[in-house]
């Protein structure tokens, strides 16, 4: 009995200590990164590769000297960032090592050293760190997850706006998320989550098989579908400024916007190869049903466009009617036509620039999308005709190709599951 007691306090001590140890000297696991979550606009995660020569934004904040040595001692994860205030410039956050000195512009968050690019910008972070924050739930704590443990970019509704320019309108669905990024030879994998909102706490759904499209043809710069036009126009139209020239000046008001919300889509952008233009756009619409308000809709913007100096030119026939639009010198700038396609829904086609090329291929009843979005763009055409937002990273400018599909997590959902894939450019 003796022997046992003391065989169960020794067993005891021994689990006792450690847990002590442990308790008192927990082991690192980047908690700063929660804390700067908070305040990033941007921020992008790297696996350590201390093997590999010392990246740039390194250098700039430590010094040539200081950032070899401290990035051989990296082993997991290391983070750039970039706050609300886009002067401020990248910051650069590491695992912190006791042993080392704190840079100049460094400040201690938690198990991290922050480094900024100047005194004023390492001043604003820390007056920013000193307010209450809430603890990260929902979309944000699984966007943390995947920033502390593989290769990842989170954004918030500031940073999508920086990056996608001109086209942030078009991205409501999509203001907040991240994205894991798995390379493989010449490609990029991308998965991830956005929501149409910050702090979204909404549990994503069973998650969506992979789909990889086939390459978008040389004819084609960009095609979007998807299964309501709202998703692509709800930025645009949630806009007083948009929505009231729209009814007072071409009578499309509340019912109309309804009416075009509603219907599936397919947006292609066309490069030309001369002319006055660079590029023509094509709107396809999946109409079904009574085409009368649709005609009573285009009815509608006669007047005002021929108020505008431009010429309708009727074609078509009675049933399938069509117009084109030109400049007083005889140059086609836009039109519409319908089309049908054996017994299937009608669809209505719109066009600025000049007349797509026939024979028209309908494109919208390819099988596989359901209710998601899919988008197929070539960055590098788009980036040589300065259609490409300036301010994505040079990777994606550079691309061949770029699929993205975003399916929504549940139905109704204002959480959306993404997937695609980045061609890159062979050296």
């Amino acid at each position: 009995m003796i022997r046992l007691r003391w065989t169960f306090t020794f067993t005891f001590l021994l689990l006792l200590l450690p847990t002590g140890l442990l308790l008192r000297d927990p082991r690192p696991r980047a908690e700063g990164l929660e804390r700067l979550l908070g305040q990033a606009a941007l921020l992008q995660s790297f696996p350590a590769a201390p093997e590999r020569p010392v990246p740039a934004l390194w250098s700039q904040r430590l010094g040539a000297a200081e950032a070899r040595r401290v990035w051989r001692q990296q082993r997991r994860f290391w983070w750039q960032f970039w706050g609300g205030d886009g002067d401020a410039g990248a910051f650069l956050a590491y695992q912190f090592d006791s042993a080392s000195p704190q840079p100049p512009n460094g400040i201690r968050v938690d198990d991290l050293v922050v480094v900024a690019a100047n005194p004023l910008a390492k001043q604003l972070l820390q007056d920013q760190l000193k307010l209450a924050q809430p603890q990260r739930r929902g979309l944000e704590q699984r966007c943390l997850q995947r920033l502390q443990q593989e290769q990842a970019v989170f954004w918030a509704p500031l940073g999508l706006g920086v990056l996608a320019g001109s086209a942030a309108p078009f991205l409501q669905r999509f203001q907040q998320g991240c994205l894991s990024l798995a390379l493989d030879v010449a490609n990029l994998g991308i998965t991830g989550e956005a929501a149409a909102a910050s702090g979204l706490l909404s549990a994503p759904g069973p998650s969506a098989p992979a789909v990889v499209p086939p390459p978008l043809p040389a004819e084609l710069l960009l095609e979007w579908r998807g299964p309501a036009l709202e998703g692509l126009l709800q930025g645009l139209l949630s806009r007083q400024l948009i929505r009231e020239p729209l009814a007072a000046r071409y009578g499309i008001g509340d019912a109309q916007m309804i009416m075009l919300g509603r219907v599936p889509f397919t947006l292609r952008l066309r490069p030309l190869a001369q002319g006055p233009f660079q590029t023509g756009l094509e709107l396809e619409l999946a109409v079904s049903g009574d085409r009368s308000p649709w005609n009573q809709m285009l009815a509608g913007i006669v007047e005002p466009l021929e108020s505008q100096g431009l010429v309708a030119t009727p074609s078509g026939s009675k049933v399938l009617a069509a117009m084109k639009w030109r400049q007083q010198n005889g140059q086609v700038v836009g039109g519409w036509r319908w089309t049908l396609a054996g017994s299937s829904s009608p669809e209505l086609l719109l066009f600025l620039g000049p007349e797509p090329p026939a024979p028209f291929i309908p494109v919208l009843r390819r099988p596989g999308l359901g209710g998601s979005m899919q988008l197929r763009l070539r960055p590098a055409a788009l980036a040589e005709r300065g259609l490409l937002p300036p301010e994505l990273p040079k990777p994606v400018q550079r691309a061949n190709q770029l699929s993205l599909t975003a399916a929504p997590s549940l139905p109704g959902s204002a959480l959306s599951q993404l997937t695609g894939q980045l061609q890159l450019q062979s050296q």
